[in-house]
């Protein structure tokens, strides 16, 4: 995963962690999904609910959490006795191939778990929203995406399961605790080098701790490590790939035309490699 994506290899363990869990425990639920005994308004009659596998399940999934998204997906499809059909992101296949043939190796049989990889995704998603086989879609990505899917998808009266994108205001009042506010902030904001869903994207400050919060986070930001991901030591990896590293670079550009000041970083690390960039 990290030599895959960059992600700092403390970071990247979590996740093998945390999609672990995923695993565990759907497949502990799996063994608590009970039916239902209703009454009926007929004396004579009883209204049973049997619970009964959808399908074949889609998952798409995105590259920044290349293995737990599959498994918080899959784990639930797979404990509800669906078959699964896996589309990574283009950035990622090869953590989704590995856990594939982990699951292989680990005994599941041939066709219950599939994968798919394509650097061209739009054909694939069109297939998962027409085909009469495929009865539910489950995507982590774009609004923009998920709104397509959705509409290709009407025609089936598919289950549709979106997780779409986020918008994070980080707010903090002259109460908190800015040590723990300031911690939460780094975990926030440089995360995966601040490419997730729930990345602060913008921050209110009460006025009276305003400046003491900025110079702690700037303490803490400036202590940051970048470099190969690889190495334990390391906070802060590459971006992704060239669109990642222009998003960044244009939001630095565009607060600095308007009229931001800069505390720190604010420009590409090229020594490093043409896809890292300082914490900013």
């Amino acid at each position: 995963m990290s030599a895959e994506s960059g992600k700092p290899i403390n970071e990247a363990r979590g996740e093998v962690a945390y999609g672990n869990a995923f695993i565990e425990w759907f497949a502990e639920e799996a063994r608590r999904i009970y039916g239902d005994i209703i009454p009926s308004p007929a004396k004579d009659r009883e209204i049973i609910v049997m619970k009964q596998p959808l399908g074949v399940a889609a998952l798409i999934t995105p590259w920044n959490f290349p293995l737990a998204m599959i498994t918080r997906k899959a784990g639930a499809a797979l404990a509800a006795g669906c078959t699964i059909v896996i589309k990574p992101a283009e950035d990622t296949p090869l953590t989704a191939l590995a856990l594939v043939k982990l699951a292989e190796e680990a005994g599941f049989p041939d066709g219950v778990i599939n994968i798919v990889t394509t650097n061209n995704a739009a054909p694939i998603g069109e297939l998962f929203c027409k085909s009469p086989d495929v009865k539910g879609i489950s995507f982590t990505g774009s609004t923009e995406v998920g709104k397509w899917l959705f509409r290709n998808s009407s025609d089936g009266i598919k289950r549709i399961s979106l997780e779409l994108g986020g918008n994070a205001p980080f707010i903090v009042f002259n109460t908190a605790n800015l040590e723990k506010a300031v911690d939460a902030a780094i975990a926030s904001k440089f995360r995966n080098c601040g490419q997730t869903c729930v990345s602060a994207n913008r921050f209110f400050l009460q006025h009276e701790i305003h400046d003491k919060f900025i110079d702690l986070l700037k303490q803490r930001v400036e202590s940051l490590k970048v470099g190969d991901g690889s190495k334990p030591d390391v906070q802060i990896g590459p971006l992704i790939n060239n669109m990642q590293f222009n998003k960044v670079s244009g939001y630095v550009e565009d607060a600095r035309s308007k009229g931001a000041e800069i505390l720190f970083g604010g420009n590409p690390l090229e020594k490093l490699g043409k896809l890292f960039y300082s914490p900013t």
